[in-house]
């Protein structure tokens, strides 16, 4: 292991280590004071963060966008302190810290028995979500995590979710898929974050007028099993309780190839995605390059 993945891993651990044992205020306190000075230092992910805005919102003003970003970096910060937090919430902490508007979507189809798809963006704090569905719901789910380096680093990531009650599965080695389609079949719940695509082989759609690239594994898992396909929005306000949304399911076209179904599915997605950030822009964690156009070229993906 580097010396820079020791140190990355280092200050995760102490993440979870010590900022879950402060008291609320304070760590809101902390994780503004953070997300000010890492504004203030104009570093890539600001500066992608604030040029992703001005996509979002095509008519801000340069003094707009700063006031996005900096916005934009607290809303990170708060999703990270939070984070850091949650398994020391208390169960009815937990229940009291999400409150999602039309439900009905998924406690209906999860009583249909056939399974359901969540998809999400990187909005506020979809762990909090996840967390949410375990302790409030019961409902146990199955979600899919990015390899991270160093491997030390993923098994925090993959222990700290496990411990908030989701089954956790790497995104790459190629067994994922068929897991998530069994657990479907056998009428469960599986969720996913899907507005960027980690394989350079996603779906490309149109998003905010221009073509981004999206996962295709939702629409497929929700044609290949019968389960549906909901999206889920999620956004901060002023209190300390999360808000969101479960959108109304994506239907399976009627007719077409598999890829042409995918790629209306997906475009569905994205139409879904783009509403809650539009609505809430400041909430959306995207600090990457998403854009085909923002690429670099020689890579295919950043």
């Amino acid at each position: 292991m580097s010396a820079q993945d020791r140190l990355t891993d280092a200050l995760y651990g102490l993440g979870w280590g010590t900022v879950k044992k402060l008291p609320e205020p304070a760590a809101v306190r902390l994780g503004r004071t953070i997300a000010d000075l890492a504004w203030k230092q104009r570093g890539k992910g600001v500066q992608r963060l604030e040029s992703n805005y001005a996509r979002v919102v095509p008519d801000a003003s340069p003094g707009r966008l700063a006031e996005l970003s900096r916005a934009g970096m607290r809303s990170y910060l708060r999703y990270w302190m939070e984070s850091f937090r949650l398994p020391a919430w208390s169960e009815e902490r937990i229940r009291n810290g999400f409150d999602p508007k039309d439900l009905h979507h998924l406690t209906e189809g999860m009583a249909a028995g056939k399974g359901v798809v969540l998809a999400l963006p990187h909005l506020a704090n979809w762990d909090l979500a996840g967390a949410w569905v375990t302790t409030r719901l019961g409902i146990p789910f199955t979600t899919v995590a990015e390899r991270l380096k160093p491997e030390t680093l993923y098994d925090r990531f993959v222990a700290y979710r496990e411990g908030l009650g989701m089954e956790v599965l790497p995104h790459s080695g190629g067994t994922a898929f068929g897991t998530l389609a069994r657990r479907l079949r056998e009428g469960g719940l599986v969720c996913l974050v899907a507005d960027r695509d980690l394989s350079a082989s996603g779906v490309e759609v149109d998003f905010f007028g221009d073509t981004a690239r999206m996962p295709a594994g939702p629409a497929l898992l929700a044609q290949q099993t019968g389960a549906l396909l909901l999206p889920v929005t999620l956004w901060y306000d002023d209190s300390p309780v999360m808000r969101g949304r479960v959108h109304p399911a994506v239907e399976v076209p009627g007719s077409g190839t598999r890829a042409e179904k995918t790629s209306v599915m997906t475009q569905a997605l994205a139409d879904a995605f783009a509403t809650g950030i539009a609505d809430h822009p400041e909430d959306w964690h995207m600090l990457q390059r998403l854009w085909l156009a923002d690429l670099d070229p020689a890579k295919g993906s950043t």
